[in-house]
This record gives structure tokens, C-alpha cells and sequence, in this order.
């Protein structure tokens, strides 16, 4: 069974489609990054799958419960991390957690034993006395993905946990998402690349509202990026090098050229005349090699490709 399940999911705010006709699968025990520019329709897909707001048409279902029919809604079942999450700053991380707990009705014994479980399992054991007031911005993440565990969620939500972090904390919360796979499915909305080609195991990009494709992290690769011709030349040769890869702009089977500094990056429409006409006109540009390589395409190199290709229809 699947953890989530969507079939033509919509959503409108007025005469602004926020989501068009969402079809998703996302399996059991898996992270799941949900990747697209701000305002793409990220956290609206949240909302409706948390119960935070009613589609206008489709239905989705969660943990094995239509949670579309509004009063079977799973909530036991379900964690959930706002991207600004909110918390009484006169009360400590400990203090907070217990008050989660008791809103979900644990047990007095059992839910300290949980609190002091996740106080380890986020970092902040140290800090658990300390009112959230004083928290930093990643000790209060850290606090939200708590809280949003306290229930023994099987599926959770996190609507861009890493935005805003310095380095250090988003090493951290990055580090825990990638534990939390173990306990449980991980939806995890985002528009930080690297965060979702660190921890994710299978991606979805949305534009628009519109869901653009849905794979795994080397299957997107293969399947809609091609290889990548990376060249590098001597020093002090911008001007000429930014003239050259104009000149290849023009070229019927480019289909993009990023020149910055003494590099220059090829994406070609077709490789196979890629392979054999780049060489010649290297040559022939009189520009001093000084590497170059046939690179495997990353992430990044996919996104706006897709992206690109959607703002064009």
C-alpha cells in the first residue's frame, strides 16, 4: 500500500489555479523530495494532505485513509512541520514537547519517556530546560520535526525544513531527515537542489501547480538530462570565450551554454554531433584547452530543464 496517494488533486484560490490535477504515488519508508521554485504549489499540496485545507476536485489518501472525505481524517497517523513553525517562546523545548504530547492524549509516563527520546534523537537534550525564546533558528527546526514526531507518525510532512539555516544547521536537520527514513515516509517539500540530492530517494518537480515528473534520484538523471560537454580555457580569455559561446548558441543542436569565466558548459540536443563538431570548433577558435570533459548531468541541470520547458508552453 501506498503511504500517499493523490488522483487529480486541484486546488484554486479564486481565478488562481494553486494546483492542476495532481497524480503522485509516494511508497512506505522513503524520503520523498517535493522540489519547485516558490510559489510552484509546494505548500498547498501540504495543506491539502494534512487536512489544513479541502480540495476543489480529486481525492488523495494518506496512511491508507481517503483523507479527502474530511472525517476519517488519519490524524494519529500523521506528523507535520509548517515552514515557520510557531511555539510559545515562555516555554521550554521540554515544556513543549509534553504539551504536543498531551494534546494526543499519551499516557503521563509514556509520553516522558517519548519527549526524552526525541530531545536525543533532534540534538537538543542539552538545551530541553531552555525557553524556545532563546532558540536559534535551527534548534527551533529541530524542535518542529519533535514535535512533529511526539505522535509515532508512520507518514511526515515537512514543508521546507531546511530554509533559512545557516550551513551548520542545515547540516543537522539534513542529517536527521536522512535517520527519520527508518520510522517513517518523509514528504519533504523544498527548493534548495542540493538538499533534495543529499537525503531524497525519490523526487517530484513541480511548476505551476503542475507536476512535471516524478522519479527516482539516477533514474531522472538518465531519463531527462543529457551529458553535460564542461570545457575549460586559459586565463585572461573572456572576452573571446563569451563571443565563442555565443557563436555556439546559433548551433541547431545546442541546447544550452552556460560560459562563466574560463569555462564554458554544453548542453547539447544531440550528443552524437556534439561529440564530433566541439572538438573542431575548439580548434578552430584558437582558444588555449585547458580541460575538457564529458560530464555526467547533475540535479540542478535537470531542474531547470524541466522548469524551463514548462515556463515555455
Amino acid at each position: 500500500m501506498s503511504a500517499i496517494r493523490c488522483e487529480g488533486l486541484s486546488k484554486s484560490f479564486g481565478k488562481v489555479v494553486a494546483l492542476r490535477d495532481l497524480d503522485l504515488t509516494v511508497e512506505p519508508k522513503t524520503v520523498f523530495g517535493y522540489l519547485g521554485p516558490n510559489g510552484a504549489g509546494k505548500t498547498t499540496t501540504i495543506r491539502l494532505l494534512v487536512g489544513l485545507a479541502r480540495p476543489r476536485r480529486g481525492k488523495a489518501w494518506v496512511a491508507g485513509q481517503e483523507i479527502t472525505l474530511g472525517w476519517r481524517f488519519p490524524r494519529q497517523q500523521i506528523g507535520y512541520l509548517p515552514e515557520d513553525p510557531a511555539f510559545y517562546n515562555w516555554m521550554t523545548g521540554q515544556e513543549f514537547l509534553t504539551y504536543v504530547g498531551r494534546l494526543f492524549s499519551i499516557p503521563g509516563g509514556e509520553l516522558k519517556r517519548r519527549v526524552a527520546e526525541l530531545l536525543e534523537l533532534v540534538n537538543l537534550r542539552e538545551a530541553a530546560k531552555r525557553r524556545t525564546g532563546g532558540y536559534s533558528k535551527g534548534m527551533r527546526q529541530r524542535l518542529g520535526i519533535a514535535q512533529a514526531l511526539i505522535n509515532w507518525p508512520s507518514v511526515l510532512f515537512l514543508d521546507e525544513p531546511a530554509s533559512g539555516l545557516d550551513p551548520m544547521g542545515r547540516r543537522d536537520v539534513l542529517a536527521l531527515i536522512d535517520r527519520l527514513r527508518e520510522e517513517a515516509t518523509v514528504f519533504m517539500s523544498t527548493h534548495i537542489l542540493a538538499d533534495v540530492e543529499r537525503v531524497c530517494d525519490t523526487i517530484g518537480i513541480i511548476n505551476r501547480g503542475q507536476l512535471l515528473m516524478q522519479a527516482g534520484r539516477e533514474e531522472l538523471r538518465e531519463k531527462y538530462a543529457s551529458p553535460v560537454f564542461e570545457m575549460e580555457f586559459d586565463k585572461g580569455l573572456g572576452e573571446r570565450i563569451s563571443g565563442w559561446a555565443d557563436d555556439l548558441r546559433r548551433l541547431s543542436w545546442v541546447d544550452r551554454v552556460e560560459a562563466e569565466g574560463d569555462g564554458v558548459r554544453v548542453f547539447a540536443g544531440d550528443v552524437g554531433v556534439a561529440k564530433r563538431e566541439l572538438p573542431r570548433l575548439i580548434v578552430a577558435s584558437d582558444l588555449a584547452l585547458v580541460r575538457y570533459e564529458l560530464a555526467r548531468p547533475s540535479l540542478e541541470d535537470v531542474f531547470v530543464r524541466l522548469v524551463q520547458r514548462s515556463e515555455r508552453r
